[in-house]
């Protein structure tokens, strides 16, 4: 007959990462919630547009606008 084997032992717990919230989106100005980043045209006013580099994108149906050099110029100063 076999000795029984020991007990395993847990791991640590992990902290939990915070991901991305929604308070990343919007900014309060005085009295008045402003979205930060552009909605999206084709989904309408409850989808946001993600902010890349060199691009704005929806994760709802895959629109993209690509920025121009001059217009990533005019948005980083």
């Amino acid at each position: 007959m076999a000795a029984p084997k020991p007990a395993a032992k847990k791991p640590a717990a992990k902290e939990k990462k915070l991901g991305k919230g929604i308070w990343t989106v919007y900014k309060v100005e005085g009295d008045k919630i402003v979205r930060k980043n552009k909605s999206c045209p084709k989904c309408g006013t409850g989808f946001v547009m993600a902010a890349h580099k060199d691009r704005v994108q929806c994760g709802q149906c895959n629109y993209t606008e690509f920025q121009t050099k001059a217009t990533a110029e005019k948005k980083a100063a």
